[in-house]
């Protein structure tokens, strides 16, 4: 049996003693969604057609979640949103541009437009949404979404804090919600190579796993904190959501002309910074080859540059010691090439991306022969045996997603698997903020006699974007 038949198992806790402990507990917390989505009944049946919304319009969504979701010929992208009217708009038009030249006219589909997403998860003829919006405004729309009865596609990091991505999880799972996040290394469009990785690691090829050394870059100083005045098109009130009220300038949020990289990126109010930006990808795949897709460490330490002065104030230069229950080190750090090297007795596997990145100001992965590699080249030829494991089988993200809608399978890339990538990244985010080793419990999620630490798991929450205001949870 297979990891796509049976998921993987986490190293030291079963997946049914996981499920067991962790969900089971938080059972009661949550009303049942009240509205049911079309795709169980009526013309939009799963054999039929997915009624599927965009939330969030900006550069990710229009290079990448849009195209690949519009390319399927059973999916119908029915309705837009976006606190910025003008992107909103835009990405509207992108719809009807698509639909005009694959579907021979641009009114293929009546695409609505809401520029609070709130409206159209109240759609009852909608039944999924992809999220394509700033980390900070991944965890409501997500959760509301889940109560409202839509399956979700959504961007990476899971969540802003390991409180949130908890309780999302909990909720998701709970609901049956079919969910995907937006790690595409677990694909083999576009990048084949990371499975073959982590199969080969699996199976014992290189001997037992020890060390995993992931390399990511950190980010520049820099941006103008002069206060400006709020563009017409934008909701910013509603932009900032849960995080604390700030005055506007175009490099806290986004451009106001074009889509190239966005100031939120770089400010922690809204994204802790490339440990989960690029973290979120190349921590996953580790997880993927060490087996440990439903833990996390136990231990960590970690020392990095915060900028001071200016707008943006996430992490710069970093390593991050990251250990495992079962014996493997994880070292993370801007000092190693960008990828994931997996080292164990008998050699290692060196794997990264090839081609360009998924949008053009992304970070550059390294330039190499092959973007998969090793200490014996004759260890990239090995076969897996029909007796071996066999990770899940997933062409192309948004592909996998939508299949699952249709069979209510498990994705690729599901919800506890995203949240335990996220935390691990949030986890190495706290530990450069504290200067000392870190004990981690990933059973019961929480930091060992370190109240310090264990109040940075969440954050406060500004009226009315918080938690308690969403409808349909309990009490």
């Amino acid at each position: 049996m297979d990891d796509q038949q049976r998921g993987s198992k986490p190293t030291g806790l079963s997946r049914r003693d996981y499920l067991k402990t962790t969900f089971l507990g938080a059972a009661g917390l949550f009303a049942a969604p009240t509205i049911v989505p079309s795709t169980v009944f009526g013309k939009t049946a799963p054999s039929n057609n997915i009624n599927i919304a965009q939330i969030g319009c900006g550069r990710i969504a229009r290079v990448h979640d849009l195209p690949e979701v519009l390319k399927h010929d059973d999916v119908r992208l029915v309705a837009v949103s976006d606190l910025d009217a003008n992107r909103m708009a835009e990405g509207k038009q992108l719809v009807r541009e698509w639909y005009a030249e694959h579907q021979g006219s641009a009114d293929f589909v009546d695409v609505r437009m809401y520029q609070d997403y709130r409206e159209l998860l109240a759609q009852p003829d909608i039944d999924a949404v992809v999220i394509s919006t700033p980390d900070h405004q991944h965890f409501l729309p997500a959760l509301e979404a889940a109560l409202a009865g839509k399956d979700i596609y959504m961007q990476k990091p899971f969540s802003l804090t390991i409180a949130e991505g908890r309780m999302l999880s909990n909720v998701l799972h709970r609901l049956g919600t079919v969910f995907q996040v937006g790690s595409q290394q677990r694909s083999v469009d576009p990048w084949p190579h990371f499975k073959r990785a982590c199969e080969l690691v699996r199976n014992g090829r290189i001997g037992a796993l020890h060390t995993v050394r992931v390399g990511l870059p950190g980010d520049p100083p820099g941006g103008d904190p002069t206060p400006m005045p709020v563009p017409e098109n934008l909701d910013y009130d509603m932009w900032l959501g849960t995080t604390p009220a700030e005055p506007y300038t175009v490099e806290r949020v986004h451009p106001q002309q074009g889509y190239s990289r966005p100031g939120w990126l770089r400010c922690e109010a809204y994204s802790a910074g490339m440990i989960t930006g690029w973290g979120a990808h190349h921590v996953d795949t580790a997880h993927w080859g060490m087996g440990t897709e439903y833990t996390g460490p136990i231990e960590l330490e970690a020392a990095a540059q915060f900028a001071s002065g200016g707008l943006w104030n996430v992490h710069g230069d970093f390593n991050v010691t990251a250990k495992y229950a079962n014996g493997v080190t994880m070292l993370i750090s801007g000092e190693f090439p960008n990828g994931v090297r997996f080292e164990g007795e008998n050699g290692w596997i060196f794997v990264t991306r090839s081609g360009a990145p998924v949008t053009g100001s992304d970070p550059s992965a390294n330039e190499r022969e092959s973007p998969i590699q090793a200490s014996d080249p004759a260890m990239l030829e090995s076969v897996i045996g029909p007796d071996e494991l066999h990770l899940y089988v997933s062409e192309e993200q948004h592909t996998n997603w939508v299949r699952c809608i249709k069979s209510r399978e498990t994705t690729v890339a599901p919800v506890e698997v995203a949240h335990r990538s996220t935390s691990a990244c949030l986890l190495a985010h706290i530990a450069m903020k504290l200067p000392r080793k870190l004990y981690w419990d990933p059973v019961n999620e929480r930091f060992k006699n370190d109240d310090e630490a264990n109040a940075m798991l969440s954050r406060p929450q500004r009226y009315p974007y918080s938690v308690e205001m969403v409808k349909g949870l309990k009490g």
